[in-house]
């Protein structure tokens, strides 16, 4: 509970902030220009973060990790509010403080649910927690909306560090504390003869690379799940409010489409935390195949209704990827190794959204909305059903044998 309590924090300050800086640009305090720096230079911190927490975590205790990431961002809030108004570069350096906490946040989050939370039920907690992710997607910018009746925006900026705070001090202290050894280790935690020395930074990079190559399922959905973040979400980002406003003439179908998203993601994490499907790897990139019905959805003139269920669908099928992807990761994953492999995940997800959201407006211009939202629905089905070619991807585990001599070998 306190966990999730944290994480619910974290996500109600990391999307509040986007809109309090919008806000500030309602008022004049702010331009667009300068909130899409900020937004960027967030964009930057995070991830530049996201490797190096990665490592820290699987050196270090993973709850000081997220003590220090979440203090780190509870800082830079507050001086953000400093800077409104008065300087956008004061204001830039804090958005890229903030945006580094909140990258550190993540694999440290992930890799200290699997201490927390017992085997048997992590894929309960995975759920608990992207419900926590979903439901502040909605109650974030609302809840911020109605605040800002009584209190301004320097006010509002406080609030998120508050936020922060809450994140860094209330989750629970996990099984790892102090200084993880600087061995290496096998799947079982045994130690290598090479260990006996501190490795560099670049060194236990380099080795969560090593651990993330021996799973084949992992890195074939993790490139699947990167081809659908840079295709799909970006025609959510940039081409669903152009063909609301040019072929619908109203902002409520970009409205009502992502409402329905979010409505279908929180009715998916519900049911995929009973649901235990036998092959669940494929059953779960079969979930993240069907994102491809959003941009497709759009493809033609049908009614907005349709295009409304196509979200719906889309959000229910990502988090039937989300949560058995993330507990796969925590169950497969030699544990001293798992924080850097998370770190890979976000990095990699997130780290090529931005270059598809800036390549599909220029790409739109040149072929046009249906010939690029037509690729984008192509790539979503294409790339998951690639992904389970891969033999361990049905069950997101490799095969008995496999392992077995993997540990063997070291």
């Amino acid at each position: 509970m306190r966990l999730w309590s944290g994480a619910t924090a974290s996500g109600l300050a990391t999307w509040a902030l986007p809109f309090v800086l919008g806000l500030a640009v309602l008022d004049r305090t702010l331009t667009a220009t300068d909130l899409g720096l900020l937004l960027a230079v967030r964009t930057v911190g995070f991830l530049a973060a996201v490797p190096i927490a990665g490592v820290l975590a699987d050196r270090h205790s993973r709850r000081g990790v997220v003590l220090w990431a979440g203090l780190v961002s509870g800082a830079a809030a507050p001086l953000m509010a400093v800077g409104l108004g008065r300087s956008v570069l004061l204001m830039a350096v804090a958005a890229a403080v903030a945006g580094a906490g909140q990258g550190a946040c993540r694999p440290a989050y992930q890799a200290l649910t699997a201490e927390v939370v017992d085997a048997d039920r992590r894929q309960q907690a995975n759920a608990a927690m992207t419900l926590a992710v979903r439901v502040t997607t909605l109650v974030g910018p609302s809840s911020a909306a109605l605040l800002a009746l009584f209190l301004d925006t320097w006010a509002l900026l406080v609030g998120i560090g508050l936020l922060w705070l809450v994140a860094a001090l209330v989750p629970g202290r996990g099984t790892r504390s102090g200084t993880a050894p600087t061995t290496a280790t096998d799947h079982e935690g045994a130690s290598s003869p090479e260990s006996a020395r501190r490795t560099s930074f670049l060194e236990d990079f380099a080795e969560g690379l090593r651990e993330a190559r021996r799973h084949p399922w992992f890195l074939a959905g993790l490139g699947a799940l990167t081809a659908v973040i840079a295709t799909g979400y970006s025609a959510t980002g940039v081409a669903l409010p152009l063909v609301s406003r040019d072929e619908y003439g109203t902002e409520v179908v970009l409205a009502g489409a992502m409402t329905a998203y979010t409505a279908g993601a929180l009715a998916g994490a519900l049911l995929v935390a009973r649901w235990r499907p036998r092959s669940q790897g494929w059953a779960a990139l079969a979930g993240l195949a069907v994102y491809g019905f959003a941009p497709l959805s759009l493809v033609f003139a049908v009614h907005p209704v349709v295009v409304m269920a196509a979200y719906a669908v889309a959000g229910i099928g990502i988090e039937l990827f989300n949560v058995p992807w993330f507990t796969a990761t925590q169950r497969e994953v030699s544990p001293d190794k798992l924080a850097r492999v998370s770190s890979l995940d976000f990095l990699l997800s997130y780290g090529l959204a931005p270059l598809g959201l800036a390549f599909i407006a220029p790409a739109i211009d040149t072929f046009g909305a249906r010939t690029v939202l037509a690729v984008c629905a192509v790539t979503c089905f294409v790339a998951p059903a690639v992904a389970a070619l891969v033999p361990s991807a049905r069950h997101f585990s490799r095969p008995a044998k496999t392992f077995s001599r993997a540990v063997r070998e070291g």
